[in-house]
């Protein structure tokens, strides 16, 4: 054995700045990409926002937007699959936000006043803290507490993690945070701290009068058979505990009573969840058309000022400038880049899942990542980040472009039918059922096979379970 130098030729793939930007941006929503673009103009003197400078003649900038007319404002309309003249509404940027509205000074000011104003969980509990008669140690204790506290109510993270947190400062053992806990549980509102909901209902069962009907055996039911209580039903529990149904009932009608998510009294969860889409897809003409959404706000452009600078400053200023343009232009070659991959995989699935726009998740046929970057030549990873964490206004809503991804199973007739559409049929087939007499897994099997779809009772209970939908022995309860 000795050492000795060896030449040898070999290919491989190397991950370049750009293409690392590239695969990057291509996976960001378009949230997300609002604030990678504002973080970009904040940090390179290079980029501006389009209305802030005037680009000259062979400006670097990115692919136009259809024009206005061409593009939707997503607004609260929706229309029917069958209505051809559905279109997107035009775009109008100098009116602000709402459709046939504008906004002043005085509009956006009160909006920040109400977003500053509102108060959180958290705040709720740090100015009780403030006011407990606690010493300088378990305030500390008692702020990493409420840090951990989540915003329906609960402290899920362990004794440990909230003990890492205080380190080095303070080294808290579980019985001291358990102590401060204790008076954080004692807190409004009435519940919050809990680990558990068996714990979350005790405390809210602590400040009732003792005399309250059914106290002591709602107690006695957090403690031990509240899980059990979906599955075991009352009459369950009640053999269980050796007690009157009539007495199982009063207590378990005194617990939903109570608040499960005592932090939402505080800060509410919003039932609505806003999604900025990516594409809009609309029918014209009877034809499927698809764009990117026109609401991604100002672009950006490379700034003319610096870059005429380049020629004229020093050798180490030139440097930076030049620099900081190579990463300004790939940017914005990048949000190119985004762009054209993004429609040419939406454009793809339209031509796939027509179906699925027109009647809905019953018609959606069976797809993958494969068949999609085979037919644009793309890589199945390139096609995963296009569609990871997008979104697509259609006449149907707001939807996840995974949403028109799904697995297949074969069907008798010799075609498939993608587990979407499966998913649908049970649940069409649940919501017909006779409340007192639900079908069972296995019966949805053979309701299944009779409309040409062979599936097992184990993948209907599997599909079933997906949906969050109970089995039959606990539906005919909740009837």
């Amino acid at each position: 054995m000795k050492t000795r130098l060896q030449t040898s030729l070999g290919q491989h793939l190397v991950m370049t700045p750009q293409l690392r930007q590239a695969i990057r941006l291509l996976q960001m929503s378009t949230t997300e990409l609002d604030v990678e673009i504002a973080e970009a103009v904040e940090t390179n003197p290079l980029l501006d926002w389009a209305e802030n400078a005037e680009p000259g003649p062979g400006s670097d900038q990115p692919t136009e937007q259809p024009s206005p007319d061409q593009q939707p404002r997503d607004s609260d309309e929706r229309a029917s699959p069958g209505d051809d003249d559905w279109a997107p509404a035009e775009v109008d940027w100098s009116g602000g936000a709402g459709s046939g509205g504008s906004f002043d000074d005085d509009d956006l000011d009160n909006a920040a006043e109400r977003v500053a104003d509102t108060e959180t969980l958290a705040d709720h509990l740090l100015w009780q803290l403030h006011l407990s008669p606690l010493s300088a140690r378990d305030r500390n204790i008692g702020a990493a507490l409420i840090d951990a506290i989540e915003d329906d109510g609960y402290l899920r993270e362990t004794f440990a993690g909230i003990a890492e947190t205080l380190l080095p400062a303070i080294h808290a053992g579980d019985d001291e945070i358990l102590t401060v806990l204790h008076q954080i549980q004692r807190f409004d509102p009435v519940g919050v701290g809990a680990r558990d909901l068996g714990e979350c209902l005790r405390l809210q069962l602590d400040v009732l009068p003792a005399d309250t009907p059914a106290l002591a055996l709602a107690r006695q039911i957090t403690e031990g058979p509240l899980e059990r209580l979906p599955r075991s039903g009352v009459s369950g529990i009640a053999q269980e505990l050796k007690c009157p149904v009539a007495d199982v009932d009063a207590a378990v009608a005194l617990l939903r009573s109570l608040d499960p998510r005592p932090g939402t009294q505080i800060a509410p969860v919003s039932q609505d969840t806003y999604v900025v889409p990516d594409v809009v897809i609309w029918r014209q003409a009877g034809v499927w058309r698809a764009a990117l959404a026109g609401h991604a706000g100002p672009k950006v452009i490379i700034h003319r000022g610096y870059e005429s600078m380049i020629r004229r400053c020093g050798e180490a200023d030139a440097g930076y400038l030049k620099t900081q343009l190579q990463e300004a232009r790939w940017l914005l070659k990048g949000l190119e880049a985004r762009g054209e991959t993004l429609l040419r995989v939406v454009h793809s699935l339209l031509q796939q899942q027509a179906g699925f726009l027109e009647f809905g998740a019953q018609a959606l046929r069976p797809l993958t990542l494969r068949e999609i970057a085979g037919e644009l030549g793309l890589h199945e990873s390139t096609v995963s980040r296009a569609i990871a964490r997008k979104h697509v206004r259609t006449p149907r809503g707001t939807i996840p472009l995974r949403a028109f991804f799904a697995s297949g199973i074969d069907t008798e007739g010799g075609g498939e039918a993608s587990s979407t559409a499966i998913q649908s049929m049970i649940r069409r087939l649940i919501d017909d059922e006779n409340p007192r007499k639900p079908l069972s897994d296995a019966k949805l099997a053979d309701l299944l096979k009779t409309s040409g779809i062979p599936v097992a009772r184990r993948t209907v209970a599997k599909y079933r379970e997906a949906m969050n939908i109970s089995a039959s022995h606990e539906r005919v309860r909740i009837a």
